[in-house]
């Protein structure tokens, strides 16, 4: 962002290509338009342009119009839960083969006898090993082994590695010999990606550095290509700024960053969802928010406290057991802390070999897409089943660019799911919405047992193209009482970009005791991840203001983990550790209710982050002069409370005024929101959607 873009840009577009559908949102102040098209799987680039190009026709503007362009992306995150990455290698050090594959050492369900670990990204016939040693003061105990690296070279060429990554033990300490690896197999192979974990990742837990690295290696080509194709296309097109990157910590940066370090845009898309929920929370006043994104490919879910995320250093994932912690692969970034489960609209149904239905992980994506799609998907999906039971306009759906088959689907529900278990066409498609449900509704209660939340206590805001139409389904289970449905909601995670402030989170592991700290080699390192973040941030947005947030990753000796605590000065001496100590006591005692005193305290990891002040938030304008609440038309649908088919009417969120009980429909351009008998629906002053529950709280669970 120039010093021209320092003032409030006018034509602010923010793109999210997610894995069925790439949703687009331009702003002009309080004037909204947005975009909704099938994700170009081959090529997302060309969905992307597309998508602008209709925004702004509707605007009737220019490429060379925009003055801000934010673009996020679920590629990054559908590649690792689908396993559709480069093929990608792993070289580490002698010995060490099997590290990503032996994690922890331990049982995240110890009395499952049938428990089965996450598969690493990297197969064992794709781990190399060099012989090398650098120790924990990172000094070389063993020199790197340079011929077995060119030999290597010649192996992975006849093995096809698109993408490699290096991660050898003590590297975040000492980097020398992964630098020189690279540079030797730079020369060697000059068209195989190469991700360094010193660069990436570089922090102490050899099995969660080599898990970042790896999964920075398998989606580098597939987010490189898609970026630079990208930035050719729309500077061909006009395009006069620079485009910005989502990140997972709900910042943008550079799209340089992106293309070197992609594992953090691994939750873009959520990300921009979070922030859009947060910012929503706190123009309704809402302290407690579950936030609820539910796309095409997959379902996020957020828990919201006092209008902010919560920001962790890691996540898992691809949870393969029952959403539980322990049972996905870790990834070490900046990210905020969200569960994601592979439910989304084009998640696949099929009964599996003991007769039971089973709903996802795997998508069908844009294409073939879902079978009502009528593009030559073949397998049934959730889509499919809204569409039988009613939930769906045909002629509506995704804003008209899919015109909905919906009696294909049908045929695909009776064959595929309604034989194989003896149901009738309704009561199959009805089987996979709620299976998908309780498939959402079990990981966000595994996800507030793990953050010790009472989910009950939360109000839902859900959004994405998918999430109005199981909303309501999902808070009953959940035992929620209230839903918000935001203005634009079909695109809410690209809406919450353009709230997203700039900013870049350095950190580094650096093993220190409070009681004999080497205040030079501290001040030192703050200073260097200092400089590190604000010039990222920096080179985003050269005249802005940047803030630096330092903080710093401590535990009592000898402990597993770690607590982060804020430095509030800029350097460390003797009068601030004693502060920093004191802090991190309260703190602990806070987490666990009581102290070590007699313990002493560690310092592991240190970290800089640099932002900019987020953008002011503004919603559309709401037209309060509209007539009184008037159904557009009415539709049949499957009512799963009276067990058949009723009539329903539709209405649409600018006619909605009055309070009005459910069962309705309300159709927006780019979804639609089910409210059943359980829920009544009013519009906020707003512009928003508030479902509240007219039941008995815990009633028809």
């Amino acid at each position: 962002m120039s010093e021209k873009h320092a003032v409030k840009p006018t034509n602010r577009v923010a793109v999210d290509v997610g894995g069925t559908f790439t949703d687009i949102v331009l702003t002009q102040g309080t004037i909204q338009y947005s975009a909704k098209v099938l994700t170009s799987a081959d090529a997302p680039e060309r969905a992307v342009i597309a998508g602008i190009d209709e925004v702004l026709h509707q605007a009737g503007l220019d490429f060379a119009a925009i003055d801000l362009l934010i673009l996020g992306t679920t590629l990054a995150t559908n590649a690792l839960i689908e396993r559709k990455g480069a093929r990608t290698a792993l070289i580490t050090t002698a010995g060490f083969r099997d590290l990503v594959e032996i994690g922890q050492e331990d049982r995240f369900a110890q009395y499952d006898v049938f428990l089965q670990k996450p598969r690493p990204l990297v197969a064992r016939e794709w781990r190399f090993t060099v012989e090398e040693r650098i120790d924990a003061q990172g000094t070389v105990r063993i020199p790197l082994n340079e011929p077995q690296v060119v030999a290597l070279a010649r192996e992975l060429e006849a093995l096809n590695i698109e993408s490699l990554a290096i991660g050898y033990l003590q590297s975040f300490i000492n980097p020398q010999h992964e630098q020189r690896t690279a540079e030797i197999l730079r020369d060697l192979l000059p068209n195989v990606t190469i991700s360094l974990s010193s660069e990436v990742c570089p922090e102490i837990r050899e099995y969660e550095r080599l898990s970042t690295v790896s999964a920075n290696a398998y989606v580098q080509p597939l987010v490189a290509g898609y970026l630079q194709r990208l930035q050719q296309q729309l500077r061909t097109r006009g395009l006069r700024v620079q485009p910005y990157l989502m990140t997972s910590g709900g910042g943008i940066t550079t799209l340089e960053n992106g293309i070197s370090e992609p594992v953090r845009l691994v939750e873009s898309g959520p990300a921009g969802g979070a922030i859009l929920a947060s910012n929503i929370a706190s123009q309704l006043g809402l302290k407690k928010v579950l936030s609820f994104d539910m796309g095409g490919t997959t379902a996020k879910i957020c828990f919201i406290d006092n209008f902010q995320p919560q920001i962790s250093r890691s996540f898992e994932f691809g949870r393969v057991h029952r959403h539980q912690k322990g049972s996905g692969l870790p990834i070490r970034i900046p990210v905020i802390d969200l569960v994601e489960i592979g439910a989304g609209g084009g998640s696949i149904a099929r009964i599996d070999n003991l007769q039971r239905l089973q709903v996802g992980p795997d998508s069908a994506g844009s294409a073939p897409g879902p079978v009502s799609y009528n593009l030559g998907g073949e397998l049934v999906t959730i889509t499919d089943a809204n569409a039988q039971l009613g939930l769906l306009d045909p002629a509506r759906f995704a804003g008209g660019k899919v015109e909905l088959n919906v009696s294909k689907a049908a045929q695909a529900l009776v064959q595929q799911i309604g034989e194989p278990l003896g149901l009738a066409t309704d009561d199959a498609a009805l089987a996979v919405t709620e299976i998908i449900a309780e498939n959402m509704a079990n990981a966000a209660r595994v996800h507030a047992s793990e953050l010790g939340k009472q989910v009950d206590s939360y109000t839902l805001i859900a959004f994405g193209g998918a999430a109005p139409l199981h909303a309501a389904r999902l808070a009953t289970k959940l035992g929620i009482d209230r839903v918000v449905i935001p203005h634009a909601a079909g695109v809410g995670s690209a809406l919450g970009f353009l709230w997203a402030p700039v900013a870049y989170q350095a950190v580094r592991s650096f093993y220190q005791r409070l009681d004999n700290a080497n205040f030079a080699a501290i001040n030192t390192l703050l200073a260097t991840l200092s400089e590190q973040a604000k010039r990222i941030v920096q080179q985003a947005d050269a005249g802005a203001d940047v803030s630096l947030q330092r903080s710093v990753y401590l535990r009592y000796a000898g402990q597993g983990h770690e607590v982060p605590v804020a430095l509030e000065s800029d350097t460390l001496d003797e009068q601030a550790v004693i502060a920093l100590h004191e802090r991190f006591t309260l703190i602990y005692r806070q987490l666990y209710g009581r102290s070590l005193d007699h313990v002493a305290v560690e310092a592991m990891s240190w970290t800089v982050t640099a932002s900019t002040t987020a953008p002011e938030v503004t919603f559309p304008a709401v037209v309060e002069d509209t007539p009184p609440a008037l159904a557009i038309t009415q539709r049949e649908i499957y009512s799963p409370q009276q067990q058949q088919r009723i009539q329903v009417p539709v209405y649409t969120r600018a006619h909605l005024r009055d309070n009005l009980a459910g069962p309705l429909l309300v159709a927006d351009a780019e979804t639609t929101t089910w409210v059943d008998e359980l829920f009544a629906v009013s519009r906020t002053r707003e512009g928003h959607l508030l479902l509240e529950r007219q039941t008995v709280k815990g009633a028809a669970q």
